[in-house]
């Protein structure tokens, strides 16, 4: 449920709260009103568990709709572009990619502090760390997820060389700008000494694989980010949460799913959100890679480095976020944020250490 600090239901009361509110209802519902999304008083709760964007299911006769926003200012430039985020599910939808309908975007700042989009709400299970029961037989497990690498080629299958899908990034030099980016990330907003960041950048850049194809990213691309349906045979119902997609190499896509999924036997990470699939019945990491690559019979031998690749820039973003919470600006996860994050960033820094490894 939502925090006592997360809603005002005035703007005179959240002028008066310590901290900026993350939902204003009386200007959430005159923007309801302007947009012609339902009537009548609102009733809310806060959905999903991220620490990055938030989401609110917001209920009111005649409509039933997702208000997606970024977190609390200040934020890191080019980042939580929610704007952006919305025009790429609504050039998605009519492509046959299951996304939610965007009804209305707002990039007026003075509803909630930061811009935000409207979606319908989607009655659907999305797997993290309970299996639903229709879910649960071994060959459901086993189709769940297949179902993920499959997919991801849908996704990676779309011509992204004509309309406005192909406006969204660059795929020429993906990897590099990834590289300098995340390194210039990590010198703005970091707090502590951590040496294995710079050293596998380095190790990163020497070792830099050319890319084979280029396709539409989602950039963070795992279960957790799929809906599936509530009954009948195992089908995604929406890939959720667009912020980072553009166009590049597609082994990122897989890298990041395959380094985040949880498997036994491995250590894991914090980022390993769907631990489920540690469980008997679902595909192994090697599994899906497999099934993914049945479909493009790609050279999968620098796989390892897309892992890596994958953890260097988790632990680089976790590490902003841990800034953010040492510097009071990140209340909302409470001391038990702080402390995953601070064992946990270096956490991941040996994980992307140890895939690394597996091509020297």
């Amino acid at each position: 449920m939502t925090g006592i600090q997360d809603v005002a239901r005035t703007a005179a009361e959240a002028e008066r709260m310590d901290i900026p509110p993350l939902l204003v209802v009386d200007r959430v519902e005159e923007y309801l009103d302007a947009a012609g999304v339902g009537a009548g008083p609102l009733h809310w709760h806060r959905i999903g568990g991220g620490q990055s964007n938030v989401t609110f299911r917001i209920k009111r006769r005649g409509a039933d709709v997702v208000l997606r926003r970024g977190p609390r200012p200040p934020l890191p430039p080019s980042t939580h572009d929610m704007v952006r985020e919305a025009r790429i599910q609504h050039l998605l939808a009519p492509l046959g990619i299951p996304v939610p309908k965007i009804l209305a975007v707002c990039a007026d700042t003075h509803v909630l502090g930061v811009p935000f989009y409207l979606m319908n709400f989607l009655d659907g299970d999305v797997v993290t760390d309970t299996v639903p029961a229709h879910l649960d037989p071994p060959g459901q497990r086993r189709e769940t997820s297949e179902a993920v690498a499959d997919m991801l080629v849908r996704l990676h299958s779309l011509d992204v060389s004509r309309g406005g899908i192909a406006e969204i990034g660059r795929p020429e030099g993906y990897l590099g700008r990834q590289l300098r980016r995340f390194a210039g990330l990590w010198e703005q907003g970091a707090t502590r000494e951590l040496p294995q960041v710079g050293q596998l950048a380095r190790w990163l850049e020497a070792n830099r694989p050319a890319t084979q194809r280029t396709s539409l990213i989602h950039g963070d691309y795992r279960m957790g980010n799929l809906m599936f349906r509530r009954c009948g045979p195992v089908r995604v119902q929406a890939v959720l949460d667009w912020e980072m997609a553009t166009l590049g190499d597609p082994l990122a896509d897989l890298g990041y799913l395959t380094a985040t999924y949880a498997q036994a036997g491995s250590a894991g990470t914090f980022m390993e959100l769907t631990a489920v699939t540690a469980q008997p019945g679902y595909l192994t990491r090697e599994e899906l890679a497999l099934r993914y690559n049945q479909s493009f019979g790609l050279d999968l031998s620098a796989l390892p480095w897309y892992q890596a690749l994958a953890l260097w820039k988790a632990a680089i973003f976790s590490e902003a976020i841990y800034t953010r919470w040492k510097q009071g600006e990140r209340r909302d996860g409470g001391p038990g944020l702080g402390a995953v994050l601070e064992s946990g960033v270096p956490r991941l820094l040996d994980a992307a250490e140890g895939f690394a490894q597996r091509l020297d």
